[in-house]
């Protein structure tokens, strides 16, 4: 039966204004030689939709990118032109997520879906997308020392934002993407952060940022088969190419945990410290990359023995948070975070190449299933860049909603 694994660490109603253009079948995030990688989140209410839509889609390739409850679909773009892909993309103070058509870049939709939407992630054949909502209040960004280290009252700031959580909005929402509609929300424990699917598609495996555990999560039944013990605030969770492994990354203490996809079982830990966000996998499965963002550095691991074999370190000010590797495994490119770039890396010498100038403080990143662009989420300035692979510059800028986070993209079978 199908099941999902989470690792954890918010209401809106809208109605349907505008029919909708068919939206196309989903992207997911990379861990196969024929997937690309993203990024790489309920409230109990519903409302009824103003008028029903019927809507087809074909059906798609999974693609690899980066990183509420829906109560209706409300469209904001005024372009009718379907793209040979869409890319969605999580708003975490918006609560909801904004659809943009990759053939002309304009925004088509805005499907609501309740509170702290961020990680994202979209199944195997394409028709459902799984957001991970959070009801615990977002946090400012830490204030870093001279050493790159986050200072904070720890202790005291958790006991606060446990005390506003809304647990009831936590969990997983599903939406159909043929209707552009959200169906249901999926308990998974506390505060969801970020999720990876089974390489059946079956499972999902959860970060439950607050809790310090990964869930794995039935996705038939809607039942937590597994809860898994990690250290503090796991975030990142990536499956590997071949499905047998997934890697869960803790920001408190800096710790990796690698899990069996058959026994769940932790068969390996690794400390990398500064905060490792997400994990990316070359497509052979032979390398991870890892990001630490307090260090501003990239590690990477030998993925058969879980092993360090290099770290990188990014220029100045980069605060690496999303790390996704082209589909044809030659470059890895790092969202740096407060750095407002994203550095283009050498997955073979390990060499920062470049860095290219994109929007605030960019968090998910996407690459389009031709290889081609290079879409980033920019929290506080509300917006998406577009990024030209072959050049190397941003080329669009796509309004989005409020702290835009999570990207993955869906593509069209022609």
């Amino acid at each position: 039966m199908p099941c999902i694994i989470f690792c954890s660490r918010m209401d809106r109603s809208s109605s349907l204004t505008h029919p909708a253009r068919p939206v196309p079948s989903a992207v997911q995030s990379s861990h196969e030689g024929t997937w690309w990688t993203q990024t790489s989140c309920s409230d109990r209410r519903r409302c009824a939709l103003s008028s029903e839509m019927k809507i087809r889609s074909r059906p798609i390739r999974q693609v690899v990118t980066c990183c509420s409850a829906i109560l209706s679909l409300s469209t904001s773009g005024t372009s009718q032109t379907a793209g040979p892909y869409h890319v969605y993309v999580t708003n975490e103070k918006s609560g909801d997520v904004t659809v943009i058509n990759g053939a002309d870049h304009k925004v088509v939709a805005t499907i609501p879906l309740g509170k702290r939407p961020r990680g994202i992630q979209v199944s195997p054949d394409g028709k459902t997308i799984y957001v991970a909502v959070s009801g615990r209040p977002i946090s400012p960004p830490p204030k870093l020392d001279a050493h790159g280290k986050p200072i904070s009252d720890k202790h005291g700031d958790d006991e606060a934002e446990a005390k506003k959580s809304d647990k009831a909005a936590d969990g997983i929402a599903v939406v159909d993407v043929a209707l552009g509609k959200w169906m249901r929300k999926i308990n998974v424990g506390s505060d969801p952060e970020q999720l990876a699917l089974s390489a059946d598609g079956t499972r999902l495996y959860v970060s439950n940022e607050d809790a310090e555990t990964a869930s794995v999560l039935n996705i038939a039944s809607g039942t937590v088969e597994h809860t898994i013990p990690v250290t503090g605030e796991p975030e990142g969770v990536t499956t590997s190419p071949d499905g047998t492994l997934f890697y869960v990354t803790c920001e408190d203490q800096g710790d990796v945990f690698v899990i069996d996809t058959r026994s769940y079982s932790v068969v390996a830990q690794f400390r990398v410290g500064g905060r490792p966000r997400t994990v990316a996998f070359l497509p052979d499965g032979s390398r991870a990359f890892i990001t630490s963002e307090s260090w501003g550095q990239v590690h990477v691991v030998n993925a058969v023995n879980h092993k360090l074999l290099k770290t990188i370190k990014l220029p100045a000010k980069s605060r690496p948070m999303c790390v996704v590797v082209s589909p044809d495994g030659k470059k890895a490119y790092v969202s740096t975070g407060r750095g407002g770039t994203v550095c283009v890396i050498d997955a073979n010498t390990h060499d920062v190449l470049t860095t290219i100038k994109v929007g605030e403080r960019p968090w998910g990143i996407a690459i389009s299933p031709n290889g081609r662009l290079l879409y980033a989420a920019n929290g506080p300035s509300d917006d998406v860049s577009v990024v030209d692979l072959a050049t190397e510059r941003e080329i669009a800028k796509i309004p989005s909603g409020g702290s835009p986070w999570g990207v993955v993209i869906v593509a069209k079978r022609r």
